[in-house]
C-alpha cells in the first residue's frame, strides 16, 4: 500500500500534562515527555502525516472491566478539592505514586485515548495508531495504581475490543509490552485468559529490577485456559541493544505470533530500554525499534495500536516515538544499521524461554544451534556509583570511554585477550579467598530497604534511582538480615548524585555519640562481596585485581576502628567503620571520614535534605524491616535531615 493511503491515528492532549508531582519538579514521569514528543512531531512535520485526534474520556464502566470499583473510585476522586491534603498521605501508600490537582482527568484521558484508537483501527476507520499518552499504564494492578500508572490503559483497551465490541470480530489480540520494566498489571489480568497473548521484554536482574520479584520471571507462562499466552523474555542484565531485542523477536515472539494469528496487536511502547534514559540502562536505538516494530507489521493486517508507557530521556523518547510513527506510515524501518551481537546472556535467556514455552509453541521446540548462540558481544561491567557527583566532570570521562567502547565492540569473546592471564588469575585468588570469610554490613540509607541493597549484589536498580548497579560478581543473596541500633548521629549531605539525582544522601557520623541513635539492617555478607558493594559506593569505574578491603585490614580494624580504603579515596564512602560484633562475626559499615564533617558543619560541603524518591527508599526500610511504623520513619527521617550537625 502507498504511503501516502497509510491511516495512521495519532492522539496527544496537553491536558494530561496537569498530572504532574506536586513536590518534586525533577520527577521523571513528569509532562516534559509528551510535551517533547509532540514538539519534535511538529517539528517534523511527521504529524501532518497522521491523523491527529484530541484525548476522550474513558467512561467508568470501561475502566471496570479490569479495575475495581475502589480503584475507580480512588482516582476518580483523588483529584477533588475535599482531599486536599491528605492527597500526599494516600500516595504514600502506594508504590511509586504521586497525585495531584490533574491527576484525575489525565487518567481518564490516558485510558480513554487508548480506548479511542483501540476501537477505530479495529472498526478498520484507522489502519493503525500512536497514543502519546500520560500517566502510563502497564504496572496499574486490578486494585491498586503501582510505579508511576494510575490505570491500566492497554488493558481496558483489550477487554473493550474483546468484551465490549464483539461485533467488531476481534477474538485474539496479541499485546507487546517492550518497556524495560515487567508489565506486571497486564500480566495478572489477562493471567487465564487464552484470547490474549501477552509478550513482555524486559530487565529483570533476577528479580531485583522494579517491580522486582518472580512475576517478571520466565517460568510465569500463565494458568488454566490461559497457559502458555503469557511470555517473558527477562533480561539478566542492563545495556541489552538492537541485537539482543531483535533476537528476542526472530527466535521467541515472531514464532509465537506466526501459531496465534492475532486480529490486532496492542504495544505497551515503554521507552526507557533506549539509548541514555536515566531508568533503564539499556541500549535500543530509534532504529532498533522501527525493525521491532516492523517485524510486527506481517500479522492482523497491520492493524497496531502503541500506547506510550515509560520512556525518561527527553531526547530518546523523541527521536523513537518519531521513527516508529514513521514505520506506520512508510511500513519500512528507517535507515540505519546494527552490526553488534547480542550478549552470551541473552542467548542464555532466549534458550530458557523457548524450552519452558516449548510445551505449548511448537516452533520453540527446536534448540538453536551453536552457531547461532556462539555470536556474542562482551559485556563490559559499568558501576554506578552514589559518590559520583554529577558536577564533577572525572568520573563521566571514564564513563563516556566506555559507552564509546560499547558502542564499538562487535567481536566474540575469542577475540579478547589477557596477558598470560595474569590478572584473571590475581583477582581470583583474592576472590577465592575473600569469598569464605563472613561480615555483617550495616547499612544506614537506601540499603536498608533490602530491594535497593540487592542492586548491589545482583544488579538493576529499584524506582527512583537514575542509573543501574552491576552489582558483586557473587549474587548469593544475604545469608542472614537483622537490624540493631547504634549511637551515631544520621544526617543528610552533598547537593546531587548520579543515582539518586537532586538531593541529599545519607551518611554516619563517624564517631559515636550516647545520645544518638541510628537505625541499622546488617546484612551477611561474604568479605568479597562487600569489596564489591564498596567499590560501587565510591567509583564508577575501577580495576579489581586486588581488594579494597582485604584480610590484613579486617584483622586490624577491631582496635583501629576504620580503614580508609586508599584506592577509592575520593569516594564519599572510602571510609571503612568497625562497629563491633555480632554472634562472633564484625560489624562493618562505611561512611565519610572525620575531617569531612568539619567541611558539612563549615558549609564547604552542604548538607541538603534527600529527594523524596531516596527518602522514600529509606521509610519503606525501616518500615518493612518492621523498625518504625510508616509515621515514626518519616519523621525520623525528617529530623536527622533537619538538625544541625
Amino acid at each position: 500500500m502507498a504511503s501516502n493511503s497509510r491511516r495512521v491515528g495519532l492522539i496527544y492532549d496537553d491536558r494530561m500534562c496537569k498530572h504532574f508531582d506536586p513536590d518534586d519538579q525533577y520527577h521523571p514521569e513528569n509532562p516534559n515527555r509528551i510535551r517533547s514528543i509532540w514538539k519534535k512531531l511538529e517539528s517534523s512535520g511527521i504529524n501532518q502525516r497522521c491523523i491527529v485526534m484530541n484525548g476522550k474520556e474513558a467512561e467508568d464502566k470501561d475502566i471496570a472491566l479490569v479495575h475495581t470499583k475502589a480503584h475507580i473510585d480512588l482516582i476518580r476522586n483523588i483529584s477533588s478539592k475535599k482531599i486536599g491534603l491528605k492527597r500526599n498521605k494516600i500516595a504514600a501508600k502506594f508504590n511509586s505514586i504521586y497525585f495531584n490537582e490533574g491527576s484525575s482527568e489525565a487518567a481518564y484521558l490516558s485510558a480513554g485515548s487508548v480506548i479511542q484508537v483501540a476501537e477505530k483501527v479495529a472498526e478498520g476507520e484507522l489502519d493503525s495508531a500512536f497514543a502519546v499518552v500520560r500517566p502510563p499504564g502497564h504496572h496499574a494492578e486490578e486494585n491498586e495504581p503501582m510505579g508511576f500508572c494510575l490505570y491500566n490503559n492497554v488493558a481496558i483497551a483489550t477487554r473493550y475490543l474483546l468484551d465490549e465490541r464483539p461485533d467488531l470480530g476481534i477474538k485474539k489480540i496479541l499485546i507487546v509490552d517492550w518497556d524495560v520494566h515487567h508489565g506486571n498489571g497486564t500480566q495478572k489480568m489477562f493471567w487465564d485468559d487464552p484470547r490474549i497473548l501477552f509478550f513482555s521484554v524486559h530487565r529483570h536482574d533476577f528479580g531485583s529490577f522494579y517491580p522486582g520479584g518472580e512475576d517478571g520471571s520466565h517460568v510465569m507462562t500463565g494458568e488454566g485456559p490461559g497457559a502458555g499466552y503469557n511470555i517473558n523474555v527477562p533480561w539478566e542484565n542492563g545495556r541489552c541493544g538492537d541485537a539482543d531485542y531483535l533476537a528476542v523477536w526472530d527466535h521467541v515472539l515472531i514464532p509465537v505470533a506466526k501459531e496465534f494469528g492475532p486480529d490486532i496487536i496492542l504495544i505497551s511502547a515503554g521507552f526507557d530500554a533506549a539509548i541514555g534514559d536515566p531508568l533503564g540502562g539499556c541500549r535500543v536505538s530509534p532504529y532498533g525499534y522501527s525493525v521491532m516494530l516492523h517485524k510486527l507489521l506481517e500479522f492482523a493486517g497491520g492493524k497496531i495500536v502503541m500506547a506510550l508507557e515509560g520512556g525518561y530521556n527527553l531526547e530518546s523518547i523523541a527521536n523513537s516515538v518519531q521513527a516508529c510513527i514513521e514505520v506506520l506510515l512508510q511500513q519500512k524501518p528507517i535507515a540505519g544499521s546494527s552490526e553488534a551481537y547480542p550478549f552470551e546472556s541473552t542467548w542464555r535467556v532466549i534458550q530458557a524461554v523457548r524450552d519452558k514455552l516449548s510445551a505449548f509453541w511448537q516452533p520453540l521446540a527446536e534448540r538453536l544451534t551453536e552457531k547461532t548462540t556462539s555470536m556474542t558481544t562482551p559485556y563490559i561491567q559499568v558501576v554506578s556509583s552514589d559518590s559520583e557527583d554529577e558536577y564533577d566532570t572525572t568520573p563521566h570521562t571514564v564513563s563516556q570511554e566506555l559507552e564509546k567502547d560499547i558502542e564499538n565492540i562487535i567481536q566474540p569473546f575469542s577475540d579478547l585477550k589477557v596477558n598470560d592471564g595474569q590478572a584473571c588469575t590475581i583477582s581470583h585468588t583474592w576472590r577465592a579467598e575473600l569469598s569464605k570469610i563472613d561480615i555483617w554490613y550495616a547499612t544506614f540509607g537506601s540499603n536498608m530497604y533490602q530491594s535497593r541493597f540487592l542492586c548491589y549484589i545482583a544488579g538493576g536498580q529499584v524506582e527512583g534511582m537514575q542509573k543501574p548497579c552491576i552489582g558483586s560478581l557473587d549474587k548469593r543473596k544475604p545469608k542472614e538480615i537483622i537490624w540493631k541500633t547504634f549511637p551515631h548521629r544520621l544526617f543528610f549531605a552533598r547537593e546531587r548524585t548520579a543515582t539518586w539525582g537532586p538531593g541529599g544522601v545519607a551518611f554516619l557520623h563517624p564517631e559515636s555519640n550516647s545520645d544518638e541513635k541510628a537505625y541499622m539492617c546488617l546484612y551477611r555478607i561474604t568479605l568479597e562481596q562487600f569489596n564489591d558493594v564498596l567499590l560501587q559506593e565510591n567509583v564508577s569505574n575501577f580495576d579489581m585485581n586486588s581488594p579494597l578491603f582485604d584480610m590484613t585490614d579486617l584483622q586490624s580494624i577491631e582496635n583501629s576502628k576504620c580503614v580508609s580504603a586508599e584506592a577509592v579515596k575520593n569516594g564519599w564512602y572510602h571510609n571503612v567503620l568497625y562497629l563491633g560484633k555480632e554472634n562472633g562475626l564484625p560489624i562493618l559499615t562505611m561512611t565519610c571520614r572525620l575531617s569531612d564533617i568539619d567541611n558539612f558543619k563549615s558549609g564547604n560541603v552542604l548538607t541538603c535534605k534527600p529527594s523524596k524518591e531516596y527518602a522514600n527508599n529509606l521509610i519503606r526500610g525501616l518500615v518493612e524491616g518492621k523498625q518504625l511504623s510508616e509515621e515514626e520513619a518519616t519523621t525520623y527521617i525528617q529530623e536527622a535531615a533537619s538538625r544541625a550537625l
